[in-house]
């Protein structure tokens, strides 16, 4: 008898508390969640708005008269602007940052491609390549 209870009386407290062991929808209902995406920050903060008028202004008038010289592809100025819209301005600054770092035209271990005759490194904005930087 006092078996019975030590087992109820451990038993019955996890059952409580226990969660199911797979939370993810089952058969046709796993048709109806919705795919992970990266999806942008939904209201930008001031930074963002400052760091995107300054980053306009570069692209709009000092690549113009300068001439483009990015060997990535989207070039380094939109891909910091694509990173603060998606990331919010510190994280999307930190990785814009690093990408003026490897801007050189030497080889690195990127997918090319291939843009009316010239070869570009490709490599987009996405988090997943700085999981650290959270």
């Amino acid at each position: 008898m006092l078996f019975r209870i030590t087992i109820l009386a451990i038993f019955i407290p996890l059952l409580i508390i226990a969660k199911e062991p797979f939370q993810e929808p089952w058969g046709k209902d796993s048709d109806l969640a919705t795919p992970k995406t990266h999806s942008p920050v939904s209201k930008p903060g001031i930074g963002v708005k400052i760091a995107d008028a300054i980053i306009r202004f570069h692209q709009n008038v000092i690549t113009q008269v300068d001439g483009p010289r990015s060997h990535f592809r989207p070039t380094s100025s939109r891909y910091m602007q694509l990173a603060m819209q998606r990331y919010g301005f510190l994280k999307g600054y930190l990785m814009g940052c690093d990408r003026l770092l490897r801007e050189n035209d030497e080889e690195w271990v990127y997918r090319k491609i291939e843009i009316d005759g010239r070869i570009f490194k490709y490599d987009p904005a996405w988090s997943d390549k700085h999981n650290g930087l959270k």
